[in-house]
């Protein structure tokens, strides 16, 4: 493992065994003021990340030790916030959809340039704010509780445990509920305004958080009122707030 770079700089984890692109992506990252740290496996990558501030990972999948995709899911886990691009050479769209399920905000084909890098970089961190901005108060609709300042969301008391973009998007929509959003802004909302690759990752963590909320209510002894997930097809998709009447009514989360 190696390190360059400026103290100040946003700090970028190479996750990548290949020598020739490492050392292609370290050269082009810290010439564009970056500092980056490069190791070769996924066991190092993980204790790096445990072991040093850092906000970017770009991660190749093809590792010696472990698959990419494992580490994918203990670096968001581990670090919510982290920003992570997988870099491989699998292109299939099944390939791109699990690598995002995975918890990646990105996904790039090899071989790819280093400017569309840079520019996708550059996207992603514009997006991020510089400081924590969240709403005054959490959105609650029915007994569906989504406070976006402490990302936590609940059904009734009980706490309902979501990946990243699972929460991101439902956040997005319970800001708008009962109104139609598409999935352009949805993908601009949830993953990047310059987001170039399939929406079917939409539709992929929308399954995901549907099974999530349906596990937690039928775990619950009490009965819920809850909010539909309405698919509109050709546009998007649509938090509709739960039908009055007693519990149980047109209240199913997998709407």
């Amino acid at each position: 493992m190696r390190t360059t770079g400026a103290a100040n700089a946003v700090s970028v984890l190479i996750i990548e065994d290949d020598d020739v692109i490492g050392r292609h992506l370290e050269a082009g990252l810290r010439g564009n003021g970056y500092a980056v740290n490069w190791t070769r496996t996924g066991g190092s990558a993980l204790a790096e990340a445990r072991r040093l501030p850092v906000d970017v990972a770009l991660l190749d999948l093809g590792l010696p030790d472990m698959d990419g995709i494992d580490v994918a899911r203990q670096l968001r886990d581990e670090f919510p916030d982290l920003l992570i691009l997988i870099l491989t050479a699998r292109s299939e769209e099944i390939d791109v959809i699990v690598g995002l399920d995975a918890g990646a905000d990105d996904y790039l084909v090899k071989p790819f340039s280093l400017t569309v890098l840079l520019a996708r970089l550059r996207a992603h961190l514009r997006r991020r704010p510089a400081g924590p901005v969240a709403p005054s108060e959490p959105v609650r609709i029915g007994d569906l509780t989504v406070d976006i300042a402490a990302r936590r969301c609940r059904l009734g008391d009980r706490e309902v445990e979501l990946r990243p973009k699972e929460f991101e998007l439902l956040a997005a929509l319970a800001q708008h509920p009962g109104e139609a959003v598409s999935r352009e802004s949805l993908m601009a909302w949830v993953w990047d305004e310059n987001w170039f690759g399939p929406t079917k990752t939409l539709d992929v963590t929308m399954s995901s958080l549907r099974r999530r909320l349906h596990a937690a209510t039928a775990a619950s002894t009490a009965p819920l009122v809850l909010p539909g997930f309405t698919t509109l097809r050709g546009h998007g998709y649509r938090l509709d707030p739960p039908a009055s009447g007693p519990p149980g009514e047109g209240n199913s989360p997998s709407g």
